[in-house]
Formats: structure tokens, C-alpha cells, sequence
């Protein structure tokens, strides 16, 4: 079980300046990586391509950041916060670190 999953809101502890401490949906998962909605966008440029008929342009994205350099975002505090397992009726739920209380 992962501490981040997908449609969690997160907040950015570590990385570019423009970044950091900014808030935002987890879209994507991937080994140790998450995409962040919104947050450390890059500029790809795409050459022209006659055979699939598209236009060269440049396009913003969002790159991937590392897992440790997310915190969850715990609503009741309005801060980051790290991520605890307990088990409770049998089934093993996530925990905000600090209040102890549920994330699911």
C-alpha cells in the first residue's frame, strides 16, 4: 500500500522555487514518482510530423517529481503532513501522522 495515491491533494516540500509549497491533485503514480496537477510544468517541443498530419508547436506539461518531495496535505492542520499505517477491523487504513486521524 502507498502513502500517495492517485486524487490525493499534496503540497510541494522540495524542488524548483516556483514550486514549492504550492498545492495540488495527484494525477498520476508511477515507482517513486507522482504527477502533480498544475505544478512543475516543462515546455516540450514537437517537430512536424506530415504523416500524422500535426503542426510543429511547443506544449507545457507537467513533469513528474519525486515521492519524497511531496508531503500530504492534512485539512485540519492547513499543513503537510507524513503518512502512518494502523490496522483497524482487520483492514489496513492510512493515518495522518500528527492527529492520528484517518485519510481515507
Amino acid at each position: 500500500m502507498k502513502r500517495i495515491r492517485k486524487g490525493d491533494e499534496v503540497i510541494v516540500i522540495a524542488g524548483k522555487a516556483e514550486n514549492k509549497g504550492q498545492r495540488g491533485t495527484v494525477l498520476k503514480v508511477a515507482n517513486d514518482y507522482v504527477v502533480v496537477d498544475g505544478i512543475n510544468h516543462v515546455f516540450k517541443h514537437v517537430k512536424p510530423n506530415r504523416q500524422m498530419q500535426t503542426e510543429g508547436s511547443i506544449v507545457k506539461k507537467e513533469a513528474p517529481i519525486h515521492i519524497s518531495n511531496v508531503m500530504l496535505f492534512n485539512p485540519s492542520t492547513g499543513k503537510g503532513d507524513r503518512v502512518g499505517f494502523k490496522i483497524e477491523s482487520g483492514k489496513k487504513v492510512r493515518v495522518y501522522k500528527s492527529t492520528g486521524a484517518q485519510v481515507d
